[in-house]
């Protein structure tokens, strides 16, 4: 059975029960990395407005997609068409084009101290589509998102042994990202290696999915094996990224994982909010170890993102 986690049940636990569940959840980031998050409190509503205005965005004619293009490469928000990214990329793969397309957008909010750099990358202003409404559900659901985030890393932090607010300093200002994502239908058979999204690892401290509920495709590896992972009704997937494998000196694993492309889906949504920590939190392993040498969130991000394009 897939690994689950019940975020709201951890959060009313107490002495013995709340330690069993950070023991639990140390053991899921250890093995899988991946694990379906249940008791969330995200309302219904918020989720139920950003699915209907990432399907008007999507729904819209080719062209006035691509009036929200990347203004210049580089560029980190805005609409990626067809053949703009293969992630595989970024894992040394020489691949075809991903066989989707997303809508990207950043942070709500701009700290008075932000660098040149975060301004001229993270800090960028995101794109708004000229959709009814769009605006306005995609940034309920950004911080719908941001306030989860925050509370899986608690919990994270319990389940290493920390004090719960041990990350807190770490992502005052987090220069997180939302990307929602359009796999279109496919007829033929896809080209040689290629997939929906190809075999990557994510980048950040952890990643919360929204799939379309009951869709398939999204796989993660296991030893060796691909293994379907699950889309439930009112629930989210939540995995570990490379900076909290790094963190960690690798006690939990940035599991790889891709969305599978075969003749005959139909077309799937999902919706992917990349918790990232502050521009300029140092990113030490918690075991002080020389496992990997210390480096800063933003200028790591920024690395990881121009290798996954495709000039």
């Amino acid at each position: 059975m897939f690994p689950r986690f019940d975020l709201a049940a951890f959060e009313a636990a107490h002495q013995d029960a709340r330690e069993q569940s950070a023991r639990d959840l140390d053991h899921i980031c250890r093995d899988t990395g991946f694990l379906v998050l249940e008791g969330h409190g995200v309302p219904h509503g918020v989720i139920a407005d950003v699915w209907q205005a990432t399907e008007a965005f999507f729904a819209q004619e080719p062209a006035a997609k691509q009036m929200l293009a990347p203004p210049f490469q580089g560029y980190p928000y805005g609409y990626l068409g067809p053949d703009a990214e293969a992630l595989a990329r970024s894992k040394g793969e020489d691949t075809p084009p991903d066989l989707k397309e997303s809508f990207n957008g950043g942070p709500l909010r701009v700290p008075p101290d932000a660098s040149a750099a975060a301004m001229g990358f993270c800090y960028q202003p995101t794109l708004w589509p000229d959709v009814p409404g769009f605006r306005v559900a995609w940034e309920a659901y950004y911080a719908a998102m941001e306030d989860l985030a925050a509370r899986v890393m608690r919990a994270f932090a319990a389940a290493l042994a920390l004090s719960e607010d041990h990350f807190d300093p770490f992502i005052a200002n987090p220069i997180s990202a939302l990307r929602a994502l359009h796999y279109p239908a496919t007829a033929g058979a896809p080209l040689d290696r290629q997939q929906r999204a190809g075999a990557h690892t994510d980048y950040g401290s952890l990643t919360i999915l929204l799939p379309q509920p009951g869709s398939q495709g999204l796989q993660v590896q296991q030893k060796g094996t691909w293994v379907d992972v699950p889309a439930p009704i009112g629930a989210f997937v939540i995995n570990i990224g490379d900076l909290m494998a790094r963190w960690t000196a690798d006690r939990w694993v940035s599991t790889l994982h891709r969305v599978l492309a075969k003749p005959g889906q139909p077309a799937r949504q999902s919706l992917a909010f990349f918790h990232q920590p502050d521009w300029d939190a140092e990113i030490v392993p918690l075991d002080r170890s020389d496992a990997y040498p210390p480096v800063r969130s933003g200028p790591y991000l920024m690395a990881k993102f121009q290798a996954t394009g495709m000039s």
